[in-house]
């Protein structure tokens, strides 16, 4: 891609030169930049006060290492990351994962990223983001408890309610949380929510778990109805991955009339041309947190097949990608636009490629990018934030009926940018812009900081 605007261009440069060997943040500030250059050219003031170049730069990014002893006596030593990228709305807010992958480029990339998705929830949440390269797969649940309190022994001192507030993400779940949790309150003698996913019993909120898969379809339906006149009653939907997210996208999808055929995971991915049944996936991957190769073992009429990529040769009507970042190539999205596929959502966060997306925007396919389509989860965790400070909780259906409202919110306000900047139904332009402006506002608002 290359810049038509002389200042996004030098800001890019900039970046790129500083940021050189992280290819992941690199590629989500391009994305953004090139989606507001229609602002910039409208709001001198952007450049005048250094907006973007603000915007690029974290305020804060902390780096730590990880010291803990595994079964067998021998200490282990890992990295681990928080990013603290843009306070101008409210506390910092995002996730942490846990995954062998996780640099400080994946982190830095993901805390961008977070500006905008948190922005665009309406909620008073700031971007931030954090993790390490611990793996919890094949640990037992003492490795993985003395990993969490050794991580957030030198957390805690960076962290707070009304600071920075962490959730969970790739490897970050209930267990997880509860350990973190349970070090911040021995050490700092305080019961606060400075964490959010927590379990029900010590202050978390219903329908997280539910939260950014369901979402994801409140915002599918949405792009599905505005941008096709369509809905997912009677369509084929395709989801990667096998986890949270991928679980009850599918439970929505199917209670929204479609036929979920195929989930995946790292290994490889299932095809059940009846419909996935996903009380046995759940069974599988909540309970016995096995592989999604088992379903085929349980499901006579389904199928199993290595190499997970290939997931996206089914021909399908909706396609949510739900696994990782830069899962879905230009050649994958090719051949999902030769299968007749109408609408995508991303449910991972970039989890298409730049080419990818590129493809689906030029063949008019509806395209929903994930700062805007999975941000259900990190709108339930600013409700948990909410229900924390009141001491108070939610039912189940009233926090869904607030998550789904948030969802339609979202949709709408990135489709009315597409159109008042002349990009009607690019919903990655106008996501991108909607996000901006309520940042950009409060920036300039709070001076030069």
């Amino acid at each position: 891609m290359s810049f038509k605007n002389s200042h996004l261009s030098s800001v890019y440069e900039t970046v790129l030169k500083r940021n050189a060997n992280e290819p992941e943040f690199l590629q989500a500030v391009e994305e953004v930049l090139i989606s507001l250059e229609p602002v910039v050219e409208r709001r001198p003031e952007i450049e005048k006060y250094g907006i973007i170049e603000r915007l690029v730069e974290p305020e804060r990014l902390i780096q730590f290492r990880v010291p803990w002893v595994d079964d067998n006596g021998k200490v282990q030593v890992n990295r681990a990351y928080r990013v603290e990228f843009n306070s101008a709305i409210g506390p910092y807010k995002g996730g942490l994962r846990l995954h062998s992958t996780v640099t400080a480029s994946v982190i830095k990339f993901l805390g961008f990223e977070q500006i905008f998705k948190n922005a665009l929830t309406t909620l008073p949440m700031g971007g931030g983001k954090g993790g390490s390269d611990f793996d919890p797969k094949g640990k037992s649940d003492g490795e993985i408890m003395r990993f969490c309190q050794s991580f957030m022994t030198e957390l805690y001192r960076h962290i707070g309610p009304d600071t920075d507030v962490p959730a969970g993400d790739i490897g970050v779940g209930g267990r997880e949380i509860g350990f973190m949790f349970g070090q911040y309150k021995r050490i700092t003698n305080t019961f606060t929510g400075v964490l959010t996913g927590k379990g029900l019993p010590f202050g978390g909120s219903l329908f997280r778990t539910e939260a950014t898969g369901y979402g994801l379809c409140y915002y599918a339906k949405e792009m599905l109805k505005n941008l096709c006149n369509d809905s997912f009653e009677g369509k084929k939907v395709v989801i990667s991955g096998s986890g949270n997210v991928a679980i009850y996208a599918a439970k929505k999808a199917i209670e929204l009339g479609a036929k979920v055929i195929a989930l995946s995971d790292s290994n490889g991915y299932i095809y059940d041309e009846n419909g996935v049944n996903i009380d046995v996936v759940k069974q599988i991957k909540e309970v016995k947190r096995g592989r999604i190769s088992e379903y085929a073992d349980k499901v006579s009429c389904s199928k199993y097949f290595n190499d997970c990529s290939k997931i996206w040769t089914i021909p399908c009507d909706i396609a949510l990608p739900c696994a990782t970042q830069n899962e879905l190539d230009d050649n994958a999205a090719k051949t999902l636009i030769a299968n007749g596929v109408i609408c995508v959502a991303e449910g991972a966060n970039m989890p298409c490629t730049q080419a990818a997306v590129l493809e689906f925007l030029s063949n008019k396919i509806a395209f929903g990018p994930g700062k805007a389509a999975n941000a259900g989860g990190v709108a339930c965790s600013g409700l948990e934030m909410s229900q924390n400070s009141m001491r108070y909780s939610w039912t189940f259906e009233e926090v869904d009926e607030k998550i789904h409202n948030i969802m339609k919110n979202i949709f709408a306000e990135g489709y009315k940018a597409s159109k008042e900047y002349g990009v009607a139904g690019n919903m990655v332009i106008g996501s991108n812009i909607a996000g901006f402006n309520k940042v950009c506002d409060a920036m300039l608002a709070q001076g030069i900081v």
